[in-house]
């Protein structure tokens, strides 16, 4: 989860590993192009077309992140960012998986209060005066939103060109897009074939409304890629999940990444993990592969 104290661990950690220089260039996006090994930004950008975009919805209208291969109709992948919201590295992460093959849609999940950006280069979760300022966005959204959300981005996707609508859709969420996922496959069963959550927080819990109590409404075979901070605070947590998916139809592979604190995939993290994140990368890959056949 992305809470304080997951940050003061997080902030230990990566003070013991980093320079101030490595700091600097991971914070400043420096490392971005170059953790997408094979992916760099003119290489990816030859055959995609990319576009801000605008969606609307009952609450209001969402700025959104859209890229796809240029020609051709592909599978759709809605991404929940984590809780830092929509920007570069993101659009990055969308763009890369453009270049897998997919379509895939990044969203701003704080439009009715703001729009993305929330945050400047070289600023991240660790700052207070970050925390201070997106906290309270994100203590907004509920799953009700969530679910509005889901419905309205499908919508819009299931309408572009770029869409095989004869094909399910994936959806992936980090941090606090993690449970999103699971709501919007419950949401969508129809249409949710696949979902990845990558240090998602809040998946399991002991409230009447938990995300893993919606597993059996869904129809999408999962990804859960916990991060080993994570798991050492709440080391029941992927066992609740792992029953929840075995009592139902839908396949799950839920692994522990050794050796990465919450926050290990977006590459602008201060606890970016190349390594690790580059094997979630290929589980969520093979994933879509048969799921999204």
């Amino acid at each position: 989860m992305c809470d304080d104290i997951t940050e003061l661990e997080n902030q230990g950690f990566y003070e013991k590993i980093l320079t101030r220089r490595d700091f600097n260039l991971l914070a400043g996006g420096a490392a971005i192009s170059l953790a997408f090994a094979g992916c760099a930004p003119g290489e990816t950008a030859e055959g995609i077309t990319e576009s801000d975009v605008m969606i609307d919805t009952p609450d209001g209208t969402a700025d959104a992140y859209f890229a796809h291969p240029a020609s051709g109709a592909h599978a759709a992948v809605l991404i929940w960012p984590d809780i830092v919201g929509l920007r570069p590295a993101f659009k990055m992460m969308a763009k890369r998986l453009a270049a897998d093959g997919y379509a895939a849609l990044v969203v701003n999940p704080y439009y009715r209060q703001v729009k993305a950006p929330l945050v400047e280069v070289g600023q991240t979760f660790r700052d207070p005066e970050v925390r201070s300022k997106i906290i309270p966005y994100a203590r907004a959204l509920s799953q009700d939103t969530n679910r509005t959300d889901a419905r309205a981005f499908v919508k819009w996707l299931d309408a572009q060109p770029a869409v095989d609508t004869s094909r399910q859709i994936g959806t992936t969420g980090y941090c606090m897009g993690g449970p999103m996922t699971m709501i919007t496959a419950a949401t969508l069963p129809d249409r949710i074939g696949a979902g990845a959550s990558f240090h998602g927080g809040g998946l399991a819990t002991e409230k009447a409304d938990s995300p893993h109590l919606l597993i059996p409404k869904m129809s999408a075979d999962y990804l859960i890629a916990v991060a080993a901070n994570d798991d050492e605070r709440d080391p029941d947590n992927k066992k609740i999940l792992k029953d929840a998916f075995a009592a139902t139809e839908n396949n799950a592979e839920i692994e522990v990444y050794a050796g990465t604190q919450h926050g290990w995939c977006p590459p602008d993290s201060a606890v970016y993990n190349e390594t690790a994140a580059n094997k979630a990368w290929a589980r969520k890959l093979a994933l879509f592969e048969t799921a999204l056949a």
